[in-house]
């Protein structure tokens, strides 16, 4: 039987996507609220329009608002403008481990690395949160959240999407935010140390989220007429 260290719930409200834990976990990601490398016990997306958002509109503030006025908690904030529904999850096991991806996927704002900055006026994101059941220092995890935006951009740039900028093959989009957890509560001599390609961790994750967010892109495709 495989035993994950801390075990999630995935719940849906009406434009909202929250990930529980049933412990408080360590993460690591750039997540509009409770970005770095922090304890957290609950993942949460806001679904948003064009119209919640505008050069007046503290994107911020407007998530920990909305969350408080819903009775959302809120550890990590991320805000995408793909329907929560659409989520996407996907678990792989190896040596009694386990890692699982879920991810929203949209694309109407894809570009590549090295674009020109410019600001688009679609909203699209990968928004995603990818958790190894296995205890990871503040290196690993920081080395985990490469391997998991690495798979990221694999996937976008096997889809063939292109830059909505400079029509070359597109990496991810302009608003992409991966949250990487793993178990919180073990001393330092007890976390791994790395989590690259060479680690049954940095394994499972890029495996994880390739499917998850593979099966987003495939989606995101047939629903636009785009496939």
């Amino acid at each position: 039987m495989v035993t994950e260290r801390a075990r999630l719930v995935v719940t849906q409200r009406p434009r909202w996507l929250l990930v529980t834990f049933d412990r408080p976990v360590r993460a690591c990601s750039w997540a509009i609220v409770g970005g770095g490398i922090v304890e957290a016990q609950h993942v949460a997306w806001l679904e948003i329009r064009n119209a919640d958002l505008g050069p007046d509109v503290d994107a911020r503030q407007l998530l920990i608002d909305r969350s408080r006025d819903e009775g959302i908690p809120l550890g990590i904030g991320l805000l995408t403008g793909r329907s929560v529904a659409s989520y996407t999850e996907a678990t792989v096991t190896q040596h009694s481990m386990t890692a699982r991806c879920i991810a929203t996927v949209g694309l109407s704002n894809a570009l590549r690395a090295g674009d020109p900055a410019a600001l688009s006026p679609a909203i699209g994101t990968i928004n995603l949160l990818a958790y190894v059941a296995v205890p990871l220092s503040d290196e690993g995890l920081i080395e985990a959240s490469a391997i998991v935006t690495e798979a990221k951009c694999a996937v976008v740039l096997e889809s063939g999407v292109q830059s909505c900028q400079s029509g070359r093959p597109a990496t991810g989009t302009g608003t992409d935010c991966v949250v990487v957890a793993c178990p919180g509560g073990e001393p330092l001599e007890r976390r791994e140390s790395y989590a690259g390609k060479h680690t049954v961790a940095g394994s499972m994750l890029g495996a994880a989220v390739e499917k998850a967010v593979g099966e987003g892109v495939r989606r995101w495709l047939v629903e636009t007429g785009a496939q």
